[in-house]
């Protein structure tokens, strides 16, 4: 046995014996099996599939940090004061003045406002200050051989190997993210390959050291996943008191929310115009409520979490010198992973669909935590706070 396939091996191991979900020779023959539709699918050269493939072993530490993302287990309150936070707002500010020029021509080839573009940089990179140094083609393979999303990871280390095979990429350029995403936008491999622009004429796509070709990369890809020009992402908006909460996560004109007694966040009339709009609630009733627009289906198209989405919208908004929250979220304890697995399995088990329990809430789980609240008495807002969880609990032990 090779040294190299020995340390595959313990590395295995240890991760298996720690609970990571990998067992001991999975890995290993994990990779090979890329290696193999590498070259045989997706025409990499066996040279650099082999030579890129042969030292990796699994990284424990990817795992933890895949099951710990904040976009699943931070609160609203505690995810946007970190990310739309007054100093990021200051420097955002100035770096949208140093690079007002080169912003505004990308608005008027892709329809992107450089606010959005500044405000995707500020959450991938904390503007650049940090891209990651994890090896990339580790993460990946990590990734890809762990059962959870392990399709999706797959695909990603065969963009890997072919950007190298290609010429974009040197070898030692693939560093970056836990989760393999490269330069000051983290684009994953496949969007590096498939949107990455050459916008200063050198003869490659800089993505590290140039902000142009970072920037003007970004807005293609953002317009290639649908952005609509001068649309914003949504807003903070007003319910009336006798408010319909059966009307929450549903899409409807905002003529139909303006006649439903919703109002912008400063108590004025919603605008007239001719978009449709779907109504979220992400820390429940007593939060802020949000109108998001088609932009906002898009922002979820770079990163799909409604916090991450929120996050872009709000630092966007501040940049442009709106104000803070008019009902700011509430600050409350995050959720344990654990919990919210314990709380799909009861929902599960009295009959309300909330989907596999894997501790992320999304609309699956939500629409089940609305029908549970709803023939409770509970407002549902399809918020999994106290007094629900506390219902719930109740519930599953009477059954």
């Amino acid at each position: 046995m090779t040294d190299r396939r020995a340390m595959a091996i313990i590395a295995a191991l240890l991760l298996a014996q720690a609970g990571a979900g990998m067992a001991q020779s999975d890995f290993i023959g994990c990779v090979e099996a890329i290696e193999r539709e590498a070259i045989r699918d997706h025409q990499v050269s066996p040279v650099t599939a082999r030579a890129l493939l042969a030292d990796l072993t699994p990284s424990a530490r990817v795992l933890e940090l895949d099951r710990q993302q904040p976009e699943f287990t931070s609160t609203l309150a505690g995810y946007l004061d970190r990310r739309v936070s007054e100093s990021h707002v200051r420097q955002g500010q100035a770096l949208l003045k140093e690079h007002q020029p080169l912003l505004e021509a990308i608005t008027r080839e892709y329809g992107v406002p450089g606010r959005y573009l500044i405000a995707f940089w500020g959450l991938e990179t904390n503007y650049g200050q940090y891209t990651g140094r994890l090896s990339t083609l580790q993460s990946l393979a990590t990734l890809a051989c762990d059962p959870r999303r392990g399709d999706f990871f797959r695909g990603e280390l065969v963009a890997a190997l072919q950007l190298v095979d290609q010429g974009t990429l040197e070898p030692d350029q693939l560093r970056g993210s836990w989760a393999g995403a490269l330069g000051n936008f983290q684009f994953l491999p496949s969007v590096y390959r498939d949107y990455a622009v050459d916008a200063s004429g050198d003869g490659r796509a800089d993505l590290w050291d140039s902000f142009e070709d970072a920037a003007v990369s970004a807005a293609n890809f953002l317009m290639a996943r649908g952005w609509q020009a001068g649309e914003r992402w949504g807003r903070e908006v007003l319910l009336p008191a006798d408010f319909d909460l059966d009307l929450v996560e549903q899409r409807q004109s905002l003529e139909a929310w303006a006649n439903a007694g919703l109002q912008r966040a400063d108590g004025s009339a919603l605008p007239v115009a001719d978009l449709d709009a779907q109504l979220l609630l992400p820390a429940g009733i007593d939060g802020p409520a949000f109108l998001v627009y088609e932009n906002f289906d898009v922002i979820m198209r770079w990163n799909p979490s409604r916090f991450y989405a929120l996050a872009v919208g709000r630092l966007a908004d501040r940049l442009a010198g709106a104000g803070e929250l008019t009902n700011p979220p509430p600050a409350t304890e995050p959720l344990a992973v654990e919990t919210v697995q314990r709380m799909q399995e009861q929902l599960n088990a009295l009959g309300y669909e909330a989907g596999e329990p894997d501790g992320r809430i999304g609309p699956v789980t939500r629409s089940a935590l609305r029908a549970f609240q709803k023939q409770r008495g509970i407002p549902a807002d399809g918020f999994p706070d106290e007094v629900t969880r506390e219902r719930l609990d109740k519930q599953a032990r009477e059954i």
